[in-house]
């Protein structure tokens, strides 16, 4: 699989290191601006640094996009004519719809949207992915690109700026929870590195759980409040103080700066 990653920012990054850990790829594409300040990529096995986005579309079939919105519409213009029908275009561009995309190069080509994480360079992203009608023809394909970088779902176009909010700000949002727990953990008496070990090691457990028992949350928990006991009143501490309430509106304000930044 020859690859291409359009704009080798910190996204982009990400995703190359995610392909070149799992071996996802023969050859590698990585470009920017200023090509100088990656130039130690070309140390991993396959990888190309270059500025010059025309050379890595014509030597690669799946192009992946990590630009900044405002530089995306002039780079496909620029490299519409070099597009073939073995290429399959891959955007992680914030708010840029498919529509817009197939105004710029047509609909004749495997488009396809996607919104992973920066998880991605551990392997544990959660990337939403839709396409357009060619595209439907590659998606499986996608799956098995960033499913060997995490977990994959498609979902619907519609659904995507929602999908932004609780993949890519939810990595923040949860990032957030955990530094909370580090300093709640230090206010017990554990020194900043034990505390921070026992609640990114803490969560990362819960999440596991879930995932390997596919059990609502209440289940896990349940299992662990007793009556009177200390869990449970954490837990309705933490809910006078707002906390499920804080979250859900956190995540609602994120939706509709995302969409008002869409309208602009």
């Amino acid at each position: 699989m020859k690859t291409a990653i359009i704009g080798s920012g910190n996204l982009g990054l990400a995703i190359a290191k995610g392909l070149i850990v799992s071996n996802a790829t023969t050859s590698l594409y990585l470009t920017k601006r200023n090509a100088d300040s990656i130039k130690d990529w070309e140390k991993y096995k396959g990888v190309k640094v270059t500025s010059d986005n025309r050379e890595a579309i014509r030597n690669s079939d799946i192009i992946i996009f990590a630009v900044q919105p405002r530089h995306f519409e002039n780079i496909l213009e620029q490299i519409k004519l070099l597009l073939t029908d073995k290429h399959v275009l891959i955007s992680t561009i914030t708010g840029f719809k498919i529509s817009k995309i197939e105004s710029i190069i047509g609909k004749d080509h495997y488009i396809i949207r996607s919104m992973p994480n920066t998880a991605i360079s551990v392997g544990k992203s959660m990337t939403c992915i839709c396409s357009n009608e060619k595209g439907k023809q590659r998606v499986e394909l996608a799956k098995a690109i960033f499913d060997r970088l995490g977990t994959s779902i498609e979902i619907p176009e519609e659904q995507m700026q929602a999908a932004t909010v609780i993949c890519a700000s939810g990595i923040a949002f949860w990032m957030r929870l955990i530094r909370a727990t580090t300093q709640g953990a230090i206010q017990l008496g554990f020194d900043s590195k034990e505390a921070h070990q026992l609640a990114m090691h803490t969560c990362m457990g819960a999440s596991s759980l879930l995932v390997a028992s596919g059990k609502h949350p209440e289940e896990e928990i349940d299992r662990v409040t007793t009556p009177r006991g200390c869990t449970i009143e954490g837990l309705n501490e933490m809910e006078h103080q707002g906390l499920s309430s804080s979250l859900i509106k956190g995540i609602v304000s994120s939706f509709k700066k995302i969409n008002d930044i869409g309208k602009n």
